[in-house]
C-alpha cells in the first residue's frame, strides 16, 4: 500500500486552503442597490478532508470591513492545526471596491506568517509588514487584495458590470486576473436551491481555475466555489447558513 507522507498531505490541505480563502471572497455605490451586511458559513471539501470557511461583511463610516476564518475540520485537524484569519477594509465609490487595508494571520502554515498592508492611492503604492519585515510595492492602477476582490466582483454582478480583467495584489506581487462569465444552473446547497450565475477567475500561467456560483437574491454571494487544477475538481466549499446583519440605530440598545 503506498504510504502518504503527512507533511505532504498538510502541505497540499494548506494550499488549498489559501487558494479557497483568496476565491472566497462589493460595495455599494450612490447610485446602486446597496450589498446588505452579513455573515456566512460555508463547508469545505477536498477529497475526504473537511474544513469550515466563516465569512463576515460589516458596514463602517466609510464603507465596509470583510472578513474570512479557515479552520480544519475532522480529519484535517491531524494534519493541520491553527486557523487563516484575512480581513480587507475597503471604500465603495462609483467604481466599487477601493481597498484600503488588509490583514491576514496564517497560523496553519509552519512559518505562521502574519501580514499587515495599507494602501496609498494618492502616491499609487502598498507599504506594510510581513512577518515583521517592510516592504513597498507600486501599484498599476487599481488593484484588489485576495478578500476585497470577490466583493468588486459581486459589486460588478449587481450593476451589471463585470469585467474581464482585474489586478490582484499579493503582498509581494501582482497578478492579472482573468474573468470569464458563465451561464445560469440550479444549485441546491444547505440554506436552499437557488439559481446562480457562474464566475470563473484565473491567474496568468495557473493551471487553476476558480468557479464561483453566485445568487442574485443574495447579492450575489458565492454559495459554492469550485476549483479545479488540470480539468479536475480538487476542492469545493458549499454554503451552509446566512445571516443577514441588521445595524444597529441610536436607542436600540436602550
Amino acid at each position: 500500500m503506498k504510504k502518504i507522507s503527512i507533511q505532504t498531505t498538510r502541505r497540499h490541505w494548506l494550499a488549498t486552503l489559501l487558494l479557497v480563502s483568496a476565491a472566497c471572497a462589493a460595495s455599494p455605490v450612490l447610485s446602486a442597490v446597496q450589498l446588505t451586511p452579513h455573515s456566512a458559513e460555508y463547508k469545505i471539501k477536498m477529497n475526504v478532508i473537511t474544513g469550515q470557511l466563516n465569512t463576515s461583511l460589516t458596514a463602517t463610516a466609510d464603507g465596509y470591513t470583510a472578513t474570512h476564518t479557515i479552520e480544519p475540520t475532522g480529519l484535517a485537524r491531524i494534519f493541520a492545526r491553527g486557523s487563516i484569519e484575512e480581513s480587507s477594509t475597503f471604500s465603495d465609490t462609483d467604481a466599487g471596491v477601493i481597498p484600503i487595508a488588509y490583514q491576514s494571520d496564517n497560523s496553519l502554515s509552519r512559518d505562521k506568517e502574519r501580514a499587515d498592508v495599507r494602501f496609498d492611492w494618492d502616491e499609487n503604492v502598498a507599504r506594510g509588514t510581513v512577518n515583521g519585515e517592510e516592504f513597498e510595492t507600486m501599484l498599476q492602477g487599481l488593484s484588489h487584495d485576495r478578500v476585497s476582490i470577490q466583493y468588486q466582483l459581486m459589486h460588478d454582478l449587481l450593476n451589471d458590470s463585470p469585467d474581464r480583467h482585474y489586478q490582484l495584489f499579493e503582498v509581494d506581487k501582482l497578478r492579472a486576473l482573468s474573468i470569464r462569465t458563465l451561464g445560469s444552473r440550479e444549485v441546491s446547497v444547505g440554506t436552499g436551491t437557488y439559481t446562480a450565475v457562474g464566475i470563473q477567475h484565473q491567474t496568468e500561467k495557473s493551471s487553476r481555475v476558480t468557479t464561483l456560483w453566485c445568487v442574485e437574491t443574495l447579492d450575489y454571494l458565492p454559495v459554492i466555489i469550485e476549483q479545479h487544477r488540470n480539468g479536475k475538481l480538487r476542492v469545493q466549499a458549499t454554503l451552509q447558513s446566512y445571516t443577514p446583519l441588521v445595524a444597529e440605530t441610536p436607542g436600540d440598545s436602550e
